[in-house]
């Protein structure tokens, strides 16, 4: 049974997060730096890691994956309209970590401190604040 765009585009704007509104944007933004950034603290640190540091631990293939979810993210902050600016920084800053991050293990290290989709996460979340404020998360 084949649906039609119209029918698809109605289902997928019912489901929560598939939207293309600014807060469901913000939310799968949220959770793929929370994925890549953050999944668990490293014991006795402060420190937290997430798939951006474990998958480029895989030479150059585990670099460029990590490399196209940061892309993403900088692609769903195109499409809330942010500045050419704006996605110019977003978009340095996945391709220095992932240039940098390509050197054998002085890359990984360097992984562990430079958090590139966290950094780009704060120039959305400034950006949705700013111009979208009903997307703000109160957190408590």
């Amino acid at each position: 049974m084949a649906i039609s765009q119209d029918q698809f585009d109605r289902i997928v704007r019912d489901m929560p997060g598939f939207g293309r509104d600014p807060a469901s944007v913000r939310r799968r933004i949220e959770m793929m730096e929370a994925m890549l950034e953050g999944l668990f603290v490293l014991p006795g640190t402060n420190r937290r890691v997430g798939l951006d540091s474990l998958v480029g631990l895989i030479p150059v293939v585990g670099d460029f994956a990590t490399a196209a979810m940061g892309a993403w993210i900088v692609w769903e902050a195109r499409n809330l309209g942010m500045s050419k600016w704006q996605l110019t920084r977003m978009a340095a800053n996945v391709g220095f970590d992932t240039l940098i991050g390509a050197i054998p293990f002085a890359g990984d290290v360097f992984d562990f401190f430079y958090k590139s989709n966290s950094k780009n996460l704060r120039i959305i979340r400034r950006h949705l604040d700013r111009h979208h404020p009903s997307t703000v998360i109160v957190e408590g």
